[in-house]
């Protein structure tokens, strides 16, 4: 059975979005927890400053219901997205410089009303696990 929809189907639960694929290593812990959970989800690479129009397409047609987005360095990615929609979003902060502490600052210190819930520096595989609690919520 395929988990992921690199063809954007509209099936997936959970969209990951990496801005790079230097954040390969952190988005493919983010995977392992999902194919061991047996969700379906959508993988795309898609830098929220070099491809502004490409993210915002993505979201405005994504039926997914929980976004992980994985990103350093100004780490803006899990900001705009939540800016786009009202779907939960998780920020994984990647430790690109500064040790991630930068990444981590700029996830978690979002304006009113553009909430997103961070998980630790690296921790893709804890963005999963609170994605597979939030959909869990859905079976009650």
């Amino acid at each position: 059975m395929s988990y992921k929809n690199t063809d954007n189907t509209q099936d997936s639960l959970i969209s990951i979005i990496a801005g790079s694929t230097s954040d390969k290593q952190v988005y493919e812990k983010a995977e392992k927890v999902l194919k061991e959970n047996n969700i379906k989800y959508d993988l795309q690479i898609i830098s929220a400053h070099r491809d502004p129009e490409k993210l915002d397409d993505y979201i405005k047609n994504c039926k997914s219901l929980i976004y992980i987005a994985i990103a350093g360095l100004s780490a803006a990615l899990p900001g705009v997205i939540a800016s786009k929609t009202n779907k939960p979003v998780i920020g994984v902060p990647v430790s690109a410089k500064l040790g991630g502490l930068d990444a981590l600052l700029s996830i978690v210190q979002m304006p009113p009303r553009i909430p997103v819930a961070c998980v630790g520096i690296d921790q893709g595989e804890n963005a999963s696990y609170l994605a597979v609690r939030i959909l869990n919520l859905l079976k009650k």
